[in-house]
């Protein structure tokens, strides 16, 4: 499925729910994707990309950053402590801060570097072992801290459970942003990100429904 044809129906659906035309915005994720097509899109005029591990986008955007302009690179993947700095280095906003040790770390090295990305906090709304994201009953600890830290926190993220309804997840997710203030979401994938949307999405994460099935190994 082509990048237009994605375009059209994340507005097609923020017409249908009454919103503002460019307020759900596409993070085209570009993790595991050969090269030609990530620079096919790019050339196609889109700049917001996502991927999931900081190697693997140190290895690949800087060069494309350098070639296309205005790009704006998300890390949606999970964020070990001691990968913060190049992750602050590369991009432009972190959706994975999910624990205490992590938001320190963020906050420590962003003042010793002199600017600090836009910040999501990832919750884990099925409450699944193998995920990250903090639990929704320690959410209010977390943002608690992340305020004292001064840390600039935009919203929440979440990855519901794969054999669950979606929709469910997402409106739980933009009750306790609500509750916290918070107006940016970030929520729905190639499978469900009109459904995301429907509940108040401000970012979509869409891979392969761009770019195609991933190519491993």
């Amino acid at each position: 499925m082509a990048l237009s044809d994605i375009q059209t129906r994340i507005a097609k659906e923020e017409t249908r729910m009454g919103r503002t035309p460019g307020s759900a915005q596409l993070i085209a994720v570009s993790k595991v994707q050969p090269l030609e097509r990530v620079v096919a899109v790019l050339e196609e005029g889109h700049r917001v990309f996502g991927e999931n591990k900081v190697q693997e986008a140190a290895g690949k955007w800087p060069d494309l950053k350098e070639r296309f302009d205005g790009v704006e690179l998300h890390l949606i993947g999970p964020l070990q402590t001691n990968k913060t700095r190049q992750a602050i280095e590369l991009f432009d906003v972190i959706h994975s801060v999910d624990r205490p040790k992590l938001a320190r770390a963020i906050a420590r090295i962003a003042e010793e570097e002199g600017h600090c990305p836009r910040l999501f906090i990832q919750v884990n709304t099925g409450e699944e072992d193998q995920k990250a994201g903090v639990l929704p009953g320690d959410l209010d600890e977390l943002v608690a801290l992340c305020r004292e830290l001064k840390l600039p926190i935009e919203g929440l993220m979440c990855i519901p459970p794969s054999d669950e309804e979606p929709s469910l997840h997402f409106a739980l997710l933009a009750k306790m942003a609500k509750k916290h203030g918070f107006d940016g979401l970030s929520m729905g994938m190639s499978g469900d990100f009109e459904r995301a949307i429907a509940q108040g999405a401000t970012y979509v994460r869409v891979g392969s429904a761009i770019f195609g099935e991933r190519e491993y190994g």
